[in-house]
């Protein structure tokens, strides 16, 4: 054991001594030494405990500092403390007057993080999963809607998804067009969003579910956001938008570094898409983002060619990992005669 992994060990010592004899000697000043030893060491509930101190002025020789409680509550709530990320919230939604200005933004993110690692949240989603697994899809929807309108994003990512599937069908054609666009929407909006919503939401805005009519700008700026963030599904869509003959938007260009192809023939704008969607480095996206760049160099031959590449990419996306499969067992049996 190294020299500072045997020091944290004494973490959890140093603090269950500190809070004896705070609580029933009243030995502020032993209490706070052992704090900060334990803080020393990184312990979110020494950091937040010294906070307390300072803030109800209990530290030995020193008066109130709600500034200094609040550089530890910080520090408590950067390691991971959830009181300390409410403390830390609260403060930053009134400030401290010459000291810390008000910043309600991050306040809300905070009181958000606290919220999501909380035990109830915990044992809601538990109970959804639980549900899940026993297939019950109805109990499971209604858990994880209780999670998501929470604002918990995971969960609202569920509820879309389990109104998509909609298995059993106990949700209306309406009633689960309106569910997925209502959660998939809430999932895009969050801290740190799951890049397939931005997907579905294109999805959902191309097709016009819902009664709402159909808009391809909308659509093409949720695709542009998946690519963005590397999601290969991205590129794709936005290349079947292109061939459809819809004049992608320079903003959307200019966003993805594509500006210089806004007036260029469509084939080199559909190579550019389809080749960023190939080198992805996603192994799922190689073989049908390939099979769409080959369309586009296919197409200036004739449209049978593309026609006839558009089928096989589909039975490509299908057949390949049979075919993997298949080729993997014949090696595996060269192998093995090989062996023998």
């Amino acid at each position: 054991m190294r020299w500072d992994q045997h020091l944290h060990s004494f973490v959890p010592a140093f603090n269950a001594l500190a809070w004896y004899y705070e609580q029933y000697e009243q030995n502020y000043q032993q209490a706070v030494q052992l704090w900060e030893k334990a803080d020393f060491l990184e312990s979110p509930d020494a950091a937040f405990n010294l906070g307390v101190m300072y803030s109800q002025g209990l530290y030995p020789e020193k008066p109130a500092n709600q500034y200094v409680a609040y550089k530890y509550y910080y520090k408590s709530a950067i390691r991971g403390h959830i009181q300390g990320g409410v403390f830390l919230a609260d403060i930053w939604t009134t400030g401290i007057p010459g000291f810390v200005e008000r910043r309600p933004s991050e306040a809300v993110l905070w009181a958000k993080w606290a919220a999501e690692h909380n035990g109830y949240l915990g044992s809601v989603l538990r109970r959804a999963l639980d549900s899940y697994f026993r297939n019950d899809m109805f109990s499971s929807l209604l858990l994880y809607m209780v999670a998501a309108e929470s604002g918990y994003a995971p969960a609202q990512f569920n509820v879309a998804y389990l109104c998509e599937q909609n298995p059993g069908s106990f949700l209306s054609p309406a009633s689960a067009a309106h569910c997925m666009w209502r959660y998939y929407n809430l999932t895009i909006q969050s801290q740190d969003p799951e890049t397939h919503a931005f997907i579905k939401m294109g999805d959902l805005l191309y097709e016009g579910l819902g009664g709402r009519q159909k808009d391809l700008l909308s659509s093409a700026q949720m695709y542009k956001l998946a690519a963005l963030r590397n999601n290969p599904q991205g590129w794709y869509n936005l290349g079947l938008l292109a061939e459809e003959n819809y004049k992608l938007p320079l903003s959307v260009l200019s966003e993805l570094g594509l500006s210089e192809l806004f007036f260029a023939e469509k084939n080199l704008l559909l190579n550019a898409l389809y080749s960023r969607c190939r080198d992805s480095n996603n192994t799922d996206s190689f073989v049908p983002c390939s099979l769409a760049l080959f369309s586009v160099f296919l197409q200036p031959y004739g449209k049978d060619y593309g026609a006839a590449i558009k089928v096989f990419t589909a039975v490509a996306v299908v057949a390949a990992p049979a075919i993997l499969v298949l080729v993997l067992g014949a090696l595996r049996r060269r192998i093995l005669s090989y062996n023998s």
